[in-house]
C-alpha cells in the first residue's frame, strides 16, 4: 500500500506540473500493469477517467487528449477533435455533466446533405458540404473561398489576456482560465486560433479568434463570427431587444423556425434598432423557470446575429461583426482579431441569465473604478435650457441644483465654438474651446465658481460635469475649415449630413490624436468630475468596407488613453440616448444614457428591457419635467423619481424655475430615497416580478450583495377599479430569515416570497417603493 500511495503521489505531482497532460490514457495502461484490480481505486483518488469524469471534469478547463470540457458552478461546454477531419465538433452545452451522454453515429446518410452538414460544429466554414451559416469565409490569394482548418494543438493557462486593440473582459487567475485551440488550414497556409475563456462562477465562456495569414499571399477576411455554437435537434426560442430611437431595448421573443433568422445593425454602431445580444430560451422558460442560453457581443460596430434551424433539426447561433459592412485585407504574417462573444447559460429562467451577466459585466467588464461605486445625483441642463443660456443663467442653474440637494451640475451642449458659436445645431462641432460671448470669464472660471457651492444639507461642494460629442463634425466649424479631409467621405459621392453634422473618421491617427489633445487640454484645466460622450447619427459613405472596424479600433483607443489619463472621472455614454449601449462602451464608460425618452410610463419597458443583459448599475436614469416634452404624459414627480432610481445614474434634467413648488418640496424626499436605494441598485441582484409587456403592475426586486436589504419598486400603469389587486411575490431573500418591511412589520423571507406583499394604487402611473432589512 505504500507503493501504492508514493504512485499516486508521483503520479500526481506530474499532473499539477502539466508534465503529464493526459493523465487518464497513461494511467489506464501504466496501472493496470502496476496494481492490477487497485486501478481504479487510484483513478478515483486523481479524480480522472477517460471519459473526463470526476472532479477533473469539475476542474474550469479539463482535457483529455483532444477532448475538452470547460466547467463552471452550474454548466459544461464540451467540444472534441474529429480525428478522421480534423474538425471542432461540439458535444455539449448546458447543465453541468461529468461525461458525454450516449450519441450513436450519424447513420444513415441519405441526400444531399452530408456528414459535414449534420455534425455539431465548433468553426464552420463554407464550400465543403455544410450548406449552414458559417462562422468564417475567407478569400484567397488565388481568389477561392474554401477553407479546411484542422486542429494542430491546443494549450491551456489561467487567467485571460486581453483582445489586442479590443474591449474585453478580464479577471485573475482565480476567476478565469483560457483555452486556445490552434487550427490550421494546410492548403492555405492560414491559421486560426480560437480562444475559450471560462468564468466558473459565472456559469459563462468567452469565446474570440484569431486569424493569421502564415501564406506568401494577400487574402481577405470576408466573414468571421466570434462565436458559432449549435445545439442539439429540440425547440427554441429566441429572446432579443429592438427598437429605435426614443423606444430602445423592447423584448422581442419568437419561436426559431427552418432556416435563417437574424438581426444585426448597418449603422456603423451597434444602434437604436437592434442590440448585440441574443437569448436562446426553451419554450416554456420564464423569469423563473427553464433554461437560457446568452449571448452578448462585446463590440460597438455593426454587428450580425443569424440563427438557423438546419434541416436536421439542429440549431446554429452565428454572431459577430456584420460581414455586409466588412472586408479586411490580411497580408502574409498579419494577425486580425475578432471581438469577443460572452455566453452564459442558467437553467434557472430568464433572469437568472441576467443577473450572471449583471455580476459578470460589473466585475469583470467594466474598468472604471465606479464600476461598483454610488454616482451622485445630478442636474443635466439640456432638457432645461437647451441651447438658450448664458454665464448667468448657467450659475443660476448650478445655485438652484446645490439649493436642492443634488451634487452634480452637467452644462451640456451649447458651450463652446468661437468663429462657429454652438447656438444651434448647426454649428461648432469639432471646435471645443469655450464660446467667449456666453462664457467672458472662461470655462475654469465658471468651473471654480460652481465647484465652490455648498450642497445644502451636506458637507459637500458641488461638483461640475461637461458634454462632448468628439467623434462628430459640423461643416459650419474651424476644424472642417481646416481639415474636410479629416470627415468620413466616399470620393466624389455627397457627403450626407444627418442632425447638420458629419462623422469624423477615427481610423485616422490624426483624428485620434487630435480628439485626446483638446479633450485633455479642457479637462485637465478645469476641476471637471463627469463627462458625457455623446454620439448623435450613424455612419454614412464609408470609403471601404473595412472602415468601419477601422474606426471601431481608433475609438477605443482614443477612450482607453482618456479614461486611463483621467480616472477619477465619471465618463457617461450616450448615442442619442442608448443607441450604443452595448459592453463595448462599458469597458471604459462605467454607465450608459439608456434613452433620450425621460417619459416615466416607457422607460419603465426600455429599462426593464435593457437589464435583460445590462446591470441596471450601468443606467443612467432622470427624472424629466411633466408634461413629457415629446409624448405629452403627464405623471407625478414620484411616479418618475421611482422610476429613474432603478438607474445606477439617478439625476434630474429638467429647470427647477418650471416645475411647482409641491414638485420642488418633494425633491429632498427623493434624494434621500435615493440615497438609500442606489447602493443596493449598484452593487445588488435584480428581479424582474413582473413584465410591463406583461403585467399592469410592472416590479422588479434589488437584493444588496450580502442579502441584508432590498427595494421593490412597484408600478401601476392605468387605473385598476372595482376590483383586488394582485399580491407581488418577491424572490431572492432568505426563507428562515425574517424581514422588517418599509421599518414596521416584520415578516419572513418565505412570506414574501410565497404570498407576498399586496398594495393598492387609486389612479394611472402610480408608484411605491418599499424598502427591506433583514433582521
Amino acid at each position: 500500500m505504500a507503493s501504492l500511495n508514493t504512485a499516486v503521489a508521483a503520479i500526481v505531482a506530474l499532473v499539477v506540473s502539466g508534465i503529464l497532460a493526459n493523465p487518464s490514457s497513461y494511467l489506464t495502461a501504466a496501472l493496470d500493469n502496476m496494481f492490477g484490480k487497485t486501478q481504479q481505486r487510484v483513478l478515483a483518488t486523481l479524480g480522472v477517467a477517460s471519459s473526463l469524469s470526476g472532479a477533473l471534469a469539475a476542474d474550469p478547463i479539463a482535457v483529455d487528449g483532444t477532448h475538452f470540457a470547460l466547467n463552471g458552478d452550474g454548466f459544461s461546454y464540451r467540444f472534441h477533435v474529429d480525428n478522421s477531419t480534423g474538425d471542432l465538433i461540439s458535444d455539449h452545452f448546458g447543465g453541468l455533466v461529468t461525461e458525454n451522454g450516449i450519441m450513436e453515429a450519424i447513420d444513415p446518410i441519405q441526400g444531399w446533405v452530408n456528414l459535414i452538414g449534420r455534425q455539431r460544429r465548433e468553426f464552420p466554414d463554407i464550400g465543403r458540404g455544410d450548406f449552414r451559416t458559417p462562422a468564417v469565409q475567407i478569400r484567397q490569394s488565388s481568389g477561392s473561398v474554401v477553407s479546411d482548418f484542422q486542429y494542430k494543438s491546443h494549450d491551456v493557462s489561467k487567467g485571460k489576456p486581453a483582445l489586442n486593440g479590443l474591449p474585453s473582459t478580464f479577471g485573475k487567475d482565480d476567476d478565469v482560465s483560457t483555452l486556445v485551440v490552434h487550427m490550421y488550414d494546410n492548403y492555405s497556409s492560414i491559421a486560426a486560433d480560437l480562444s475559450y475563456s471560462v468564468f466558473p462562477k459565472h456559469n459563462a465562456i468567452v469565446r474570440s479568434v484569431n486569424i493569421t495569414n502564415q501564406g506568401k499571399g494577400n487574402i481577405t477576411i470576408e466573414r468571421l463570427a466570434s462565436l458559432s455554437v449549435d445545439l442539439p435537434y429540440g425547440e427554441f426560442d429566441m429572446l432579443e431587444l429592438r427598437g429605435d430611437w426614443f423606444r430602445e431595448a423592447h423584448r422581442v421573443r419568437r419561436k426559431v423556425e427552418y432556416g435563417t433568422q437574424g438581426f444585426g445593425s448597418n449603422t456603423g454602431y451597434s444602434s437604436h434598432l437592434h442590440n448585440p445580444f441574443l437569448a436562446l430560451v426553451s419554450p416554456s422558460a420564464t423569469e423563473t423557470h427553464g433554461e437560457a442560453w446568452g449571448f452578448s457581443l462585446v463590440y460597438t460596430g455593426s454587428f450580425a446575429v443569424e440563427v438557423e434551424r438546419g434541416s436536421q433539426g439542429s440549431v446554429r447561433t452565428v454572431m459577430g461583426v456584420n460581414p455586409a459592412q466588412f472586408s479586411w485585407p490580411l497580408g502574409p504574417g498579419e494577425t486580425f482579431t475578432s471581438p469577443e462573444v460572452v455566453a452564459v447559460y442558467s437553467d434557472s429562467g430568464i433572469g437568472e441569465m441576467s443577473r450572471k451577466f449583471h455580476r459578470l459585466y460589473r466585475s469583470h467588464l467594466i474598468k472604471s473604478k465606479y464600476a461598483t461605486e454610488t454616482r451622485p445625483p445630478l442636474l443635466n441642463s439640456w432638457e432645461g435650457l437647451g441651447f438658450d443660456y448664458n454665464e448667468t443663467t448657467i450659475y443660476r442653474l448650478a445655485q438652484h441644483t446645490a439649493d436642492l440637494g443634488m451634487k452634480l451640475f452637467v452644462l451640456d451642449d451649447g458651450w463652446f465654438g468661437v468663429k462657429h458659436p454652438r447656438i444651434n445645431d448647426h454649428a461648432g462641432l469639432g471646435d471645443w474651446e469655450v464660446n467667449p460671448k456666453r462664457f467672458p470669464h472662461g470655462l475654469p472660471a465658471l468651473v471654480g465658481n460652481i465647484t465652490a457651492l455648498k450642497v445644502n444639507n451636506t458637507d459637500d461642494k458641488l461638483k461640475f460635469g461637461l458634454w462632448f460629442e468628439p467623434e462628430m463634425v459640423n461643416p459650419n466649424s474651424t476644424l472642417y475649415e481646416d481639415h474636410p479631409d479629416w470627415a468620413m467621405h466616399a470620393g466624389d459621392y455627397p457627403r450626407s449630413l444627418t442632425r447638420n453634422q458629419l462623422v469624423l473618421n477615427l481610423g485616422l491617427p490624426e483624428v485620434q490624436d487630435y480628439i485626446v489633445e483638446v479633450m485633455s487640454n479642457i479637462l485637465g484645466n478645469s476641476s471637471i468630475s463627469y463627462v458625457k460622450w455623446d454620439n448623435n447619427r450613424g455612419i454614412h459613405e464609408a470609403p471601404h468596407s473595412y472602415s468601419g472596424h477601422a474606426y471601431m479600433l481608433g475609438m477605443y483607443k482614443v477612450f482607453e488613453r482618456l479614461t486611463s489619463k483621467f480616472p477619477d472621472i465619471i465618463w457617461e455614454g450616450c448615442a442619442s440616448g442608448g443607441g450604443r449601449f452595448d459592453p463595448g462602451v462599458l469597458q471604459y464608460f462605467p454607465q450608459i444614457w439608456t434613452s433620450d425618452d425621460t417619459d416615466a410610463g416607457e422607460r419603465i419597458t426600455i429599462q426593464f428591457g435593457t437589464s435583460l443583459v445590462y446591470p441596471p448599475s450601468a443606467m443612467a436614469a432622470h427624472v424629466s419635467n411633466a408634461p413629457n416634452g415629446l409624448t405629452q404624459r403627464n405623471t407625478t414627480i414620484m411616479f418618475r423619481a421611482h422610476v429613474a432610481m432603478m438607474g445606477g445614474s439617478f439625476g434630474f434634467e429638467l429647470n427647477p424655475d418650471d416645475i411647482s413648488e409641491s414638485d420642488r418640496a418633494a425633491v429632498p424626499q427623493i434624494l434621500s430615497l435615493a440615497d438609500k436605494v442606489n447602493p443596493i441598485v449598484i452593487k445588488g441582484d435584480m428581479y424582474r416580478l413582473n413584465l410591463p409587456e406583461d403585467s399592469n403592475w410592472p416590479a422588479a426586486l434589488f437584493v444588496s450583495e450580502d442579502g441584508n436589504k432590498a427595494a421593490l419598486f412597484l408600478f401601476q400603469l392605468q387605473a385598476h377599479y372595482n376590483n383586488l389587486f394582485p399580491p407581488v411575490r418577491l424572490q431572492g431573500l432568505d426563507a428562515k430569515a425574517n424581514y422588517k418591511v418599509d421599518g414596521n412589520q416584520t415578516l419572513s423571507g418565505a412570506t414574501l416570497m410565497n404570498f407576498g406583499l399586496q398594495y393598492n394604487f387609486q389612479g394611472d402611473y402610480e408608484s411605491r417603493v418599499v424598502l427591506l432589512e433583514k433582521q
